[in-house]
């Protein structure tokens, strides 16, 4: 009784004030005294310009440079120099002291003064074009002659795009490499195999892994008949005609010619393309970005695979000591690597839609609506497939096998496999195929239904072991059921796939392996 009253004398001393309100609540100033939408101008001042996330936050050093102001800009005055050195030896009067001085002037860009002068004219090229001129003034007079916007603009494209696809092409290399080392060392662990994400025939690991390896394969094959057969626009003119270049040579078509083939081999080309009309056709873009498309598919399933394996908890993907995998649920691990990759892959992918589109509608000799969409589209792709690349470099160099998890899903499976095995084992040594067909549906049924009812373990090598009519298997009943025997030509499939395909590239491409990222995978 005395501990009923103290009880309720703790309760009443401890309830909740009740509140009475002389002034606004808290809900009424937030609601009064914070704007939700919006924040003062003179907050955060630098803060409030919109940045790039792929920028900012994902993309190398290494792809942002191919794509930055300072690659391009100094590849416009390359170009000018290349066309104004081409120009001198086949003729026009050029002298040493005004090429000299372009040369001397390649990488002193001054960008503030270009802004300027394109303020004044409304024209970027020109204001670059007056830019290089102040600091070469006696090449002032040459810069650019005979040429339109194009020839800097589409040339430098070309340039990028080369450059960029090298990058690529490096880590494509280089990712092969990791994932040969895995599948190597994982070719013979058994794993289940899925079809319709259901339990199938096994495999293993490392056959898995050439899977992967595969497709790779196939994007670095795209990737380098790319290099190899990209043509730079060269010297077209301002309709693709050439008229102007033939203007100056006084109607000599062979100097033309040699003009544009000096300028494309100064430039490091070995083809330049046909004809064209203003631009190279938008077909080029179309291609590239469909390369990098099926690199973001290759990625994509790739680290599909490695997610749901994650589930299973076969499989996990490189976790940092003090990563943290949710706010919330803190022991959480979640593949969030792969979940980037295939986050960034489905952007990549959207991308030849893009390129497709800007071609097709691309007016006769040449419309403008192609430039403000492949501003965005072409460096975002290679931007985005160099992050996928590093990514899955780093992905597949942590990845971490359970082998126990892995064999224990295996044996959860393999009774109902090796049936057919047991059956016949039986039959050799003198049993009724029927009756033992019979025998083993029906325990099969029975085993399933424990498996699936009552969530016990696959009791059906169990149920054989007690039946008299398998007695003459019974003492090799766990031989017969070794994962390795379900396996088929899998790790045989490892070795040759490996050996035939991979380590030719890898010995052709020796070069690229022994050059060190400039990046890691940060976040």
């Amino acid at each position: 009784h005395n501990q009923i009253i103290s009880h309720k004398a703790f309760l009443l001393q401890n309830k909740p004030l009740q509140r009475t309100y002389t002034m606004s609540s808290n809900a009424e100033k937030f609601a009064s005294e914070v704007d939700v939408t919006g924040f003062p101008g003179d907050v955060l001042p630098e803060q409030q310009k919109y940045e790039h996330p792929l920028v900012q936050r994902y993309a190398t050093k290494e792809m942002s440079a191919i794509w930055s102001p300072a690659m391009k800009f100094t590849t416009w005055r390359k170009l000018w120099l290349a066309l104004a050195t081409a120009e001198q030896e086949l003729g026009l009067k050029i002298t040493d002291e005004q090429l000299d001085q372009m040369r001397s002037h390649l990488y002193d860009v001054d960008f503030a003064k270009a802004e300027e002068y394109e303020s004044k004219f409304r024209h970027d090229v020109m204001g670059h074009v007056h830019a290089f001129g102040e600091v070469a003034p006696l090449a002032m007079p040459i810069i650019h002659l005979g040429a339109t916007s194009c020839y800097v603009g589409d040339n430098t494209d070309i340039i990028q795009l080369k450059e960029g696809l090298k990058l690529v092409r490096r880590k494509l290399v280089q990712v092969l490499a990791v994932l040969r080392d895995f599948a190597q060392k994982y070719r013979d662990l058994p794993t289940l195999g899925f079809t319709h994400y259901q339990p199938a025939q096994l495999t293993t690991v490392g056959k898995r892994c050439t899977l992967w390896m595969q497709d790779l394969l196939l994007d670095y094959e795209r990737v380098s008949y790319e290099l190899e057969n990209l043509p730079m626009r060269g010297v077209k003119g301002t309709t693709g005609t050439q008229a102007t270049f033939l203007e100056l040579f006084d109607g000599d078509h062979e100097k033309v010619k040699l003009l544009n083939q000096k300028v494309c081999s100064m430039m490091g080309f070995d083809k330049c393309i046909p004809v064209s009309g203003q631009t190279y056709t938008r077909k080029i873009d179309f291609h590239i970005l469909s390369v990098l498309s099926g690199i973001a598919q290759s990625a994509y399933k790739m680290c599909g695979d490695i997610r749901l394996l994650a589930n299973l908890k076969e499989v996990e993907e490189p976790f940092a000591n003090n990563q943290i995998g949710s706010s919330a649920m803190a022991y959480k691990r979640n593949p969030m690597r792969s979940e980037r990759v295939c986050s960034l892959a489905r952007y990549i992918m959207s991308l030849p839609a893009g390129a497709a589109n800007t071609h097709a509608n691309q007016w006769f000799e040449r419309t403008l609506d192609d430039s403000a969409i492949r501003r965005i589209i072409l460096p975002e792709g290679f931007l985005a497939v160099d992050v996928v690349l590093n990514l899955l470099q780093n992905i597949a160099d942590g990845m971490v096998v359970w082998p126990r998890v892995v064999e224990k899903h295996v044996m959860d499976e393999l009774p109902f496999m090796a049936t057919e095995v047991i059956l016949m084992e039986c039959v050799k040594a003198g049993g009724d195929r029927q009756e033992l067909h019979e025998a083993i549906r029906v325990h099969s049924m029975d085993a399933g239904k424990i498996v699936k009812s009552e969530g016990k373990p696959n009791d059906l090598l169990e149920r054989i072991a007690a039946d008299p009519l398998f007695a003459s298997v019974h003492s090799k009943l766990e031989s017969l059921v070794d994962p390795k025997l379900f396996v088929g030509r899998s790790m045989e499939q490892v070795d040759e796939f490996l050996a035939d395909c991979i380590v030719p590239v890898l010995e052709k491409e020796k070069d690229l392996l022994e050059v060190e990222q400039v990046d890691g995978v940060n976040v």
